[in-house]
């Protein structure tokens, strides 16, 4: 196993204590002396390690003290809440709070995205458009769909609105959302509440509005938040039986070895 992997994986269970509770901010971290005996490496090695956990905003270091650890649940910035749900899974408890808060800033950032386009001059050539959607529909017809590539996909449909209608702000932000969702297969899986056909055809419904040039109705703009809302709220109610569900089997698992 390389140094690099080694770095990774201690950094990680690390910072997982500390999005845990178990390591409280403003408190030391263990020192490099015990954390390379922890772990069994050398002080070289843990040195990194400490330091890869600065670099994550984990910790901050203090001169002649060590490594403090940060309130990283009130102080953190995106990349920081990216790595604790990461970490939060699990947590069932935190795990749901921390996505139904990922779920409110994508739907809000999605509605505005649709609806500004819609109102604009759509300068994105339709056709770049379909090509993505079609993509979407070859993966979803599929016997066993790679949902985590349907949904990298209708990032990049929102990424491409977005920065047609020069959202960058929002952009980022949508980016960051993309890669928290992406990396964690339950999350993934929860945004799947309903069929990956359901998907494509929230895709074609807008593509046709798009042609038609003339924009939906007030009516239809508020049906369709509604129903985006009430999908949604399926897909926070799905991450919990899976978080839920998850949890319960490690505790079994615990429960048969002990």
């Amino acid at each position: 196993m390389g140094s690099q992997t080694v770095v990774a994986d201690v950094a990680d269970e690390l910072a997982r204590r500390v999005a845990a509770g178990e390591y409280q901010p403003g408190d030391l971290m263990p020192s490099v002396r015990q954390v390379a005996e922890e772990f069994d490496m050398n002080r070289a090695t843990a040195q990194l390690t400490l330091g890869r956990l600065e670099t994550n905003g984990f910790v901050e270091a203090r001169r002649g003290k060590g490594f403090t650890i940060r309130d990283v649940r009130e102080a953190g910035g995106v990349d920081v809440y990216r790595q604790l749900f990461r970490f939060s899974i699990p947590m069932p408890d935190i795990a749901i709070e921390m996505f139904r808060d990922i779920v409110d800033v994508e739907r809000g950032i999605v509605m505005e995205t649709l609806l500004a386009y819609t109102g604009s001059d759509q300068a994105i050539d339709q056709a770049v458009l379909k090509a993505e959607i079609d993509k979407l529909e070859a993966i979803a017809r599929q016997d066993d769909p790679d949902l985590r590539q349907i949904l990298a996909i209708e990032v990049g449909l929102v990424r491409t609105l977005l920065t047609a209608l020069g959202l960058t702000m929002q952009r980022a932000i949508m980016n960051s959302v993309g890669e928290m969702v992406l990396e964690v297969p339950e999350a993934v899986e929860a945004f799947f509440a309903g069929a990956p056909d359901l998907h494509v055809l929230v895709w074609r419904a807008l593509a046709a509005v798009w042609d038609s040039g003339s924009g939906p109705s007030d009516a239809q703009v508020a049906l369709f938040e509604d129903l985006f809302g009430m999908y949604h709220e399926r897909v926070v109610l799905r991450f919990d039986e899976l978080v839920g569900a998850s949890h319960e089997h490690t505790d079994d698992e615990h429960a048969a070895t002990a």
